[in-house]
């Protein structure tokens, strides 16, 4: 279990980038598999997030870190973990699908607050919000 941001900052290794996933854990995944909302098809990896910052990106990791965290809805039957492994695809939105699956851990919900917390404080939440959103439909 992870706790603190500066955890994940510390795991950060460039040959093996590290991806968030919210759902009901690996283990349900394996079996359940991975499918496209919109139509069923079955897809060749975990949709995942990118936490390991853009090149372009000029802040404290942290805040890249913060910032995928927390634009994405969190509900009582899914919690996030992080994982390595490799982008073998795409899916419809962009997001990585991501195979040869390498668990690293479960985020603690404090993380996930905390990581709430400097969004809010950094960023125009408000606006990322709005945009969270769109994405979260797309993906139900």
């Amino acid at each position: 279990m992870l706790y603190q941001l500066s955890e994940i900052e510390r795991m950060f290794d460039a040959d093996r980038p590290l991806f968030v996933r919210f759902s009901q854990g690996y283990a349900a995944d394996i079996v359940g598999g991975s499918a496209d909302p919109e139509t069923g098809l079955s897809l060749p990896g975990l949709a995942a997030r990118p936490l390991d910052p853009e090149e372009w990106w000029s802040l404290p990791a942290a805040e890249w870190i913060a910032r995928q965290l927390a634009r994405f809805h969190r509900d009582e039957a899914h919690f996030a973990w992080l994982l390595r492994g490799t982008v073998v695809a795409r899916t419809a939105d962009g997001e990585p699908l991501i195979g040869d699956v390498e668990v690293v851990g479960r985020l603690a919900d404090g993380l996930l607050d905390q990581a709430a917390r400097v969004w809010r404080e950094r960023f125009d939440a408000a606006v990322g919000a709005s945009e969270a959103e769109l994405v979260s439909v797309a993906h139900a």
